[in-house]
């Protein structure tokens, strides 16, 4: 069982410890199976964590500001505003960075990253749509919730981005095209570490989510998906369906950890190769908005 989360930053190369919301109950819930009932009772509900939201934006909550910044080490010189104009935890959690701190590669054939995040690429799914996560396989086709949407992704490619509380939480669209609506998918509101995931793998397939697909040039039809972690009341969209640029603001989340699902049609994307090579290795990587993390794929036709 995992007892710490370990990922590895890109830009330095350092293995990392997490900082984890709550430890003892995070631990206290894996390892027992008492914790685990009360806590999907009392705490896995949308009544909880619409309330723990809405106490995060009372005027109250700007006293956790600054520990928060000390816990989650925030670099404050990436973001927007002033911090005294954070009215409350909610407002800083979700805060928008200065224009010129995610800048996204130009070229179009470059895959991007959606968000700041710990990554894992998986270049090939199964014959089966299964998507690989810690040992065992989630079914794509519950993950979308259809049959039918799951099909185009059958031997693709995925990313899974788990966004944790120190990472900005605006994510963004990595390529440019034509987007459609954001369609909601209902669910509870399990932990989305891999703390958790060693408890329950195929938890993205029970959480509240939120799925829209992109058709792109250069990198077919991606399907794009939000997941709700432990705490996150809403995941809020503000873009709108149609024409979307490389770079632009998709939406983002509120109070809590949270994670993106991308999926690929076979033949479509190249990941790099260490994104693949951690991947294999249990390994989560640290990427920055806009970083790459692909190529398109050259077909051989």
């Amino acid at each position: 069982m995992t007892e710490q989360v370990i990922y590895r930053n890109r830009k330095t190369d350092e293995m990392i410890s997490e900082p984890l919301i709550l430890p003892r109950i995070q631990y206290a819930v894996v390892r027992s199976r008492v914790a685990i009932f009360i806590y999907n009772i009392l705490l896995n509900t949308y009544p909880f964590c619409w309330l723990l939201g809405k106490w995060m934006d009372l005027s109250g909550s700007q006293k956790k500001i600054q520990p928060f910044i000390k816990k989650y080490d925030i670099d404050l010189d990436e973001i927007e505003l002033p911090l005294n104009q954070y009215k409350n935890l909610n407002a800083f959690f979700s805060r928008k960075l200065k224009p010129d701190a995610r800048p996204f590669i130009a070229d179009p054939r470059i895959f991007c990253s959606p968000a700041d995040g710990k990554i894992l690429a998986y270049p090939k799914l199964d014959a089966q749509t299964r998507l690989p996560v810690k040992g065992s396989h989630v079914d794509i086709a519950h993950l979308l919730s259809s049959k039918t949407s799951a099909i185009p992704y059958r031997n693709g490619a995925a990313l899974v981005i788990r966004l944790a509380p120190s990472d900005y939480h605006r994510y963004h669209f990595p390529v440019s095209g034509i987007a459609t609506a954001s369609a909601k998918i209902s669910g509870r509101y399990y932990l989305v570490n891999p703390i958790a995931l060693d408890v329950k793998p195929d938890l993205f397939a029970h959480n509240k989510r939120e799925v829209t697909y992109l058709e792109t040039e250069h990198f077919g039809r991606i399907m794009i998906m939000e997941v709700a972690g432990w705490g996150v009341g809403r995941i809020v969209q503000t873009y709108q369906p149609g024409t979307v640029e490389r770079g632009q603001e998709k939406g983002y989340f509120q109070f809590g950890g949270s994670t993106l699902v991308l999926l690929f049609e076979p033949g479509r994307i190249i990941f790099d190769d260490d994104l693949t090579r951690d991947t294999q290795a249990g390994i989560e990587v640290q990427v920055l908005t806009g970083s790459q993390l692909g190529v398109q794929a050259i077909s051989k036709n």
